[in-house]
């Protein structure tokens, strides 16, 4: 097997272990971040009906010249605030395979202070 193939499959069941921990519900969704070289995504999703409720990314974000890090923390307010204007105050926090640091930490503090509890 090449690296590139087990780098993937490595990844792959990263994911699959932190998923089999994390689970959302009605009551509390799951919010699901997705971190790629350029840019960031957020959702909160329903896993018992397997529908996405909210969700946010860093292209939404017109015309503001920030880094990477401050383009997550704006992600984490912003689905947040798209958050509780939906009535969903309480998540699951789901980081896929990544580390809870850098951008990924930033996201969660930003949608922690406008007021998600996760």
């Amino acid at each position: 097997m090449n690296d590139s193939k087990r780098k993937i499959q490595l990844q792959k069941r990263r994911i699959i272990r932190v998923r089999a921990k994390v689970s959302g519900t009605s009551e509390r969704p799951r919010l699901s971040v997705k971190r790629t070289l350029s840019h960031i995504y957020a959702q909160v999703i329903d896993d018992t009906s397997g529908k996405t409720l909210v969700a946010a990314a860093d292209t939404e974000l017109k015309g503001a010249k920030m880094n990477k890090t401050q383009a997550a923390e704006a992600v984490g307010k912003l689905v947040a605030e798209k958050a509780l204007a939906k009535k969903i105050e309480s998540v699951v926090f789901d980081r896929r395979d990544k580390q809870y640091h850098g951008r990924l930490k930033a996201l969660a503090e930003a949608a922690r202070a406008a007021g998600l509890k996760f």
